[in-house]
């Protein structure tokens, strides 16, 4: 059984803490899935408290918020899967599965949200861009992306997706990205990808460990820089919300 622990809203990232189980009956438990999830538990808890993730699960996010969101994922992931594409790095090419790739679902949802001339239009955030940049510059680690994006956004991808669905009244449009249609069985792929990070894992030292799980802290920081750049917009959601609910229901109707 897994307990999943929002630490950011895509994806932002949601890290996954495995309950009470049997030890050893899953590859998260040892080896280097074990020292990732141990050594970004701290900046994990920092995301989760960041001001526009509390507000989305709260039903305070705006559409607006929401779609901004999109588009600094599209260029992240456009960003980490065209480094991807160009990696010869053995132990990255090895975790990358067609079935995780998010660029074509990503285009999708910006077509809705900003219109079919997007690529014109829109531009990533100061955050978003110093996380493309990272990607660029330390693309031979492209493992660390692997890690602290796809996996997040695979095992919350459902939840978020009814969220989104719930509070700001989406249907299947606008929500791609949080479907992985080629994956029918999270739980198995999940566990899959786990072992064969621990296998490779096991080819390196403990020095090489402690620098995967720095560079990963590094790019968790990343992640919540992207959702502090969205912190006003849940402010000013919340405080509509307060304001509405203050005001008489006959003039609630008409703002």
């Amino acid at each position: 059984m897994w307990v999943v622990v929002v630490t950011s809203l895509c994806h932002g990232v949601f890290a996954l803490q495995p309950s009470p189980a049997k030890v050893g009956s899953n590859p998260r438990e040892s080896g280097l899935a074990l020292a990732l999830d141990d050594g970004t538990r701290k900046v994990h808890s920092v995301a989760e408290n960041t001001q526009f993730v509390t507000g989305f699960f709260k039903g305070l996010a705006k559409r607006s918020s929401f779609a901004r969101l999109t588009a600094n994922l599209y260029f992240v992931y456009e960003a980490m899967e065209r480094a991807l594409d160009q990696s010869a790095t053995p132990n990255a090419r090895a975790l990358d599965f067609e079935e995780l790739r998010r660029v074509p679902s990503l285009e999708a949802d910006m077509r809705f949200y900003f219109g079919d001339d997007w690529r014109r239009r829109v531009t990533p955030s100061p955050a978003a861009r110093a996380y493309c940049y990272r990607i660029e510059e330390v693309k031979d680690s492209d493992l660390l992306n692997l890690y602290s994006r796809y996996l997040g956004d695979l095992f919350g991808g459902q939840m978020m997706s009814g969220m989104a669905s719930k509070s700001l009244g989406l249907a299947d449009d606008g929500l791609a990205f949080y479907s992985f249609a080629d994956i029918p069985d999270t739980r198995a792929f999940i566990d899959r990808w786990y072992s064969g990070l621990n296998e490779l894992g096991s080819e390196m030292t403990s020095a090489q460990h402690q620098a995967i799980v720095d560079e990963a802290n590094v790019v968790f920081r990343l992640n919540i820089d992207v959702f502090n750049e969205l912190e006003g917009n849940a402010f000013r959601a919340a405080l509509d919300l307060a304001l509405k609910s203050l005001l008489p229901k006959q003039l609630v109707g008409r703002s």
